[in-house]
């Protein structure tokens, strides 16, 4: 039998394997749900991982490469994929995020990664690591400014965010920077590129105090949830986990200011950094 070349790491690695992998197992005629029954994980994961909306791990390569032949084929290339500028308990979220075609978050604390101005990720990222050296958080800076080139495409992906009204109110890096961060905001709401909401704080008690949430949704794969804390993240499959997850966003999102509301808001509380800054 022929076996496939090792796939060249600066095309798409994820989406390549995937793509070998739906053709290994539909030659030796296994359902989704049968490759990944011995690795404990749901038919819909093996989609995902044929989607390339997941990083292949490993020990999943190794078994998918002796249950279908391969000849180590998987367990050579997965190793492309571990290869990552973000951190580890963000890597898969941050990798499904660049293909979905809609994203739909709630920000407690901090304006979304892929929002944030060069000064803004700055002020962030210098807290998180008050003793890294400048080259350090220049590489930080840079990988978060590349998230937000995918608002660059005009329609896709989606971009539904709501922000609890703390995001407004905490003061990165001082108030020129917050001005310059929340002006951002409102002039891609205004260009009609996404749709934020404001938490007030008048709307008291919700569902999602505990943390952050993203969903994603993808055209050929199962939507996800993303749910993270202090250097942890969970990335969710399970579809009645991620269904809550929709509901609790939803319950959110029906608590916050309109759109119309919050654009007004947003950009009352930036001209109050920009004045502040200027006295």
């Amino acid at each position: 039998m022929t076996r496939p070349k090792d796939l060249d790491p600066s095309s798409n690695p994820r989406a390549l394997l995937g793509a070998e992998l739906r053709h290994a197992r539909e030659r030796v005629g296994l359902s989704q749900e049968a490759l990944g029954t011995p690795l404990f994980v749901s038919g819909s994961f093996i989609g995902q991982l044929e989607a390339g909306t997941r990083r292949m791990h490993l020990e999943y390569a190794q078994h998918f490469d002796s249950v279908l032949e391969m000849g180590g084929f998987f367990a050579r290339n997965c190793g492309a994929l571990a290869k990552s500028k973000y951190p580890d308990h963000f890597a898969e979220a941050a990798e499904a995020e660049a293909v979905a075609t809609t994203i739909r978050e709630y920000a407690p604390l901090l304006i979304p990664g892929m929002l944030q101005t060069q000064s803004y990720a700055r002020a962030v990222f210098r807290a998180y690591q008050p003793t890294a050296t400048e080259d350090v958080i220049d590489e930080l800076v840079v990988a978060r400014l590349e998230r937000a080139r995918l608002l660059d495409e005009p329609t896709t992906p989606l971009l539904w965010t709501v922000l609890d009204e703390a995001v407004l109110r905490r003061r990165i890096g001082g108030g020129k920077v917050m001005a310059e961060a929340l002006h951002h905001v409102a002039t891609l709401a205004r260009r009609c590129r996404i749709i934020v909401q404001v938490l007030p704080f008048t709307a008291g008690a919700h569902m999602s105090l505990g943390g952050t949430l993203k969903l994603m949704e993808f055209p050929d794969a199962p939507p996800l949830a993303f749910v993270d804390g202090l250097g942890i993240g969970r990335l969710e499959d399970d579809p009645a986990t991620v269904a809550r997850h929709a509901w609790t966003y939803d319950l959110v999102g029906a608590s916050a200011l309109s759109p119309q509301e919050s654009l007004a808001l947003i950009e009352s509380v930036a001209e109050d950094y920009a004045h502040e800054d200027h006295s």
